[in-house]
């Protein structure tokens, strides 16, 4: 297990009994102290001293990414699991997560679904996270959505270490890190498989590094988002079709053009939008997709229920979902 911590005296020590606690137990940990400056360093020594399953370094601040490849680098498991020292893990979760890697070797990463705790700080960005995150049962799940969000719990990750080695391990790339690395699995052919059901308690709070950092702002994440996918599904194709021309929409064709990316047309509903070019591309009615063959399209609507429609008016139309078209948020 890779466990960064800094500054995590109020919250290590049920993070570590909910590890103690795990009904699997050929594990070792590799803590690693990023500079905390409170009483972690002395709760770290006397875990160790405990158990000889766990190993500590400390180093000076350098942030999450610096403190995971730091514990990779003394990681000697054929899988890599990862948790915050602010959260808590059920105890079968380790069990339950090396028994699908083992039965699906063609998975790079295991998750799982999460609760978010406690609840007096779990608002309703992060109630309907959850619930989406929740509603993702199999890796064709978390595929087909990997471009609305990031689709497994960072602290979730049960990885294959030598799938991780390959690719390069986790970068500072000016968006998150485990979005990254999860694209990254997936680029390269690895499966992105879940647990579909709660293994792990995830720390809600103002004070979350997610809810503070530019690295993990929407804007970072569009970044990473068209980054990918011009690299990826969208690499071979004629353009970017962007079916949304609301704010999401107008967002996520700006970031493509400043990626260099083509954004060919514009779709949307709304007969007042229609024949208006916006950042150089025309608004379409849906019945104008027939026209944009060889394009790649992208479901850009933030309205409940609208990107099923959206889903099912591309299938209707001939468009295969992760091969023509994604949604995207």
């Amino acid at each position: 297990m890779l466990l960064p911590v800094r500054d995590a005296e109020a919250t290590l020590p049920a993070a570590i009994e909910s590890i103690e606690s795990q009904t699997f137990t050929d594990f070792e940990v590799v803590a690693v102290d990023d500079g905390s400056t409170d009483g972690s360093s002395e709760l770290l020594d006397a875990w160790r001293a405990r158990d000889a399953r766990v190993c500590v370094v400390r180093q000076a601040p350098g942030g999450i990414v610096d403190a995971l490849e730091a514990g990779r680098s003394l990681a000697r498991g054929r899988y890599l699991a990862r948790m915050d020292a602010d959260d808590v893990a059920l105890p079968d979760r380790f069990e339950a997560q090396f028994a699908l890697m083992e039965a699906n070797p063609d998975w790079a990463v295991c998750g799982s679904h999460i609760e978010y705790f406690p609840s007096q700080s779990v608002g309703g960005g992060a109630l309907r996270y959850q619930e989406w995150l929740n509603s993702l049962e199999t890796p064709n799940h978390v595929e087909r959505d990997l471009f609305v969000e990031c689709p497994l719990a960072h602290p979730t990750f049960f990885l294959r270490a030598d799938a991780v080695r390959e690719v390069g391990g986790y970068f500072d790339r000016g968006w998150p890190e485990d979005y990254d690395l999860l694209m990254r699995l997936w680029a390269r052919g690895g499966r992105l498989g879940v647990v579909p059901r709660t293994l792990l308690r995830w720390r809600e709070g103002s004070d979350r590094l997610s809810r503070n950092a530019p690295t993990y702002s929407q804007d970072a994440f569009r970044r990473c988002k068209v980054s990918y996918l011009l690299d990826t599904l969208a690499r071979a194709r004629d353009g970017v079709v962007v079916w949304g021309a609301g704010p999401l929409g107008k967002a996520f064709a700006r970031e493509v053009q400043s990626a260099g990316g083509e954004v060919r047309a514009f779709i949307d509903v709304d007969p007042r939008k229609v024949g208006q070019t916006i950042h150089g591309a025309t608004v379409l009615p849906p019945e104008g997709i027939h026209s944009l063959t060889g394009a790649f399209c992208v479901a850009s609507v933030g309205q409940e229920g609208a990107r099923a429609e959206i889903r099912e008016s591309l299938i209707e139309a001939g468009w295969r979902e992760a091969e023509d078209f994604v949604a995207v948020a």
